[in-house]
C-alpha cells in the first residue's frame, strides 16, 4: 500500500515541458511516431533509475520535468546530503537504462532503438549543468575543493561547453540551439543563485547537527567542504565549527 501511495505520488510531479510537446508534435506529423515512442520510453527509464535510487535514500522529489533531450528530476533537499548519494543517483539513470536496453534489444527489431539508447546517454553525460555529466563533476569537484569553488567549477564547464556546442551545431540543427538555450537558463541560475545555495550550506551546517568521518582544519568558510567536519584556526586559536557559524550568523544578524 505505502508503495503505491509514494507511486502515486511521484506520477503526480511529472511535468511535460513545452518544448517537448512541440517536438513530439513535429515527430509525429513527420510520420516519426515510434521512434518518439522509443524516446520517450528510454527517457522514462532513465529518470526511473534516478527516482528508485532516490527513495533509496529517502531523497524527497520534487518535479520531474520531461525535456526533448531527456528527463530532469529536481529535488527537495538539504544540500549537505553524502556525496555518495548524490554520486549514485546521478549515475542511476544511465546505469538503469543500459540495463534496460541490454535486456530488451533483442526483442526490439526496430533499427533506431540503440541510436536512441546511446543519443540519451551520451547527451546526459556532457558535464553542462544540469545534466548528469555536471552533477558526477560537481561530485568530483567536491571531493577535490571546496563546496564554493565546486558550484564556480560547474558553471564554468558548464558555460564552456555551451559555447563550444553552440558554435558546433548552429549551422547543423535549430534544435540543438533551443535546447542548449534551455540549458544556458538553468546554468545562468545556478550562477546568480550560487551566493544563496552557499548561504544555505552554511546555514544548515549550523542548525543540523551532522555527523561527519573527516575532519579539516581551515581558516574561513569559503574553504568548508562537504562530508567533513571543520575546524578553523583564526588569529592563532582553533575553534569549532559551530562555534565559528554561531559567530557568524551572529554577526550577520545583527548588520
Amino acid at each position: 500500500m505505502e508503495i503505491y501511495l509514494n507511486l502515486k505520488s511521484i506520477l503526480t510531479k511529472i511535468y511535460f515541458h513545452p518544448l517537448f510537446l512541440i517536438c513530439v508534435l513535429i515527430f509525429i506529423l513527420i510520420g516519426y511516431f515510434r521512434f518518439i515512442s522509443y524516446f520517450m520510453l528510454i527517457i522514462l527509464i532513465h529518470e526511473l533509475g534516478h527516482i528508485l535510487v532516490s527513495q533509496i535514500f529517502k531523497w524527497n522529489i520534487d518535479k520531474i520535468i520531461i525535456l526533448p533531450f531527456g528527463g530532469l528530476t529536481k529535488f527537495n533537499e538539504i544540500i549537505n546530503r553524502p556525496l555518495i548519494e548524490e554520486f549514485l543517483i546521478a549515475i542511476a539513470g544511465i546505469i538503469f537504462q543500459m540495463v534496460f536496453y541490454v535486456t530488451l534489444k533483442k526483442f526490439i527489431e526496430y533499427k533506431y532503438f540503440s541510436f536512441i539508447n546511446y543519443f540519451v546517454i551520451v547527451f546526459n553525460l556532457i558535464p553542462i549543468y544540469p545534466l548528469d555529466g555536471a552533477k558526477i563533476l560537481n561530485v568530483i569537484f567536491n571531493k577535490l575543493t571546496s563546496f564554493k569553488n565546486s558550484i564556480l567549477l560547474t558553471v564554468i564547464i558548464s558555460y564552456i561547453f555551451i559555447i563550444i556546442m553552440s558554435v558546433i551545431f548552429i549551422r547543423i540543427n535549430k534544435l540543438v540551439i533551443i535546447i542548449l538555450s534551455f540549458l544556458f537558463f538553468e546554468v545562468n541560475k545556478l550562477y546568480k543563485e550560487r551566493k544563496e545555495i552557499f548561504n544555505k550550506f552554511l546555514l544548515e551546517r549550523y542548525i543540523r547537527d551532522f555527523k561527519f568521518k573527516h575532519e579539516k582544519v581551515i581558516n574561513n568558510s569559503y574553504e568548508m567542504k562537504k562530508d567533513y567536519r571543520h575546524l578553523f584556526y583564526i588569529d592563532g586559536k582553533y575553534l569549532t565549527e559551530n562555534y565559528f557559524l554561531e559567530k557568524t550568523f551572529d554577526i550577520r544578524s545583527n548588520l
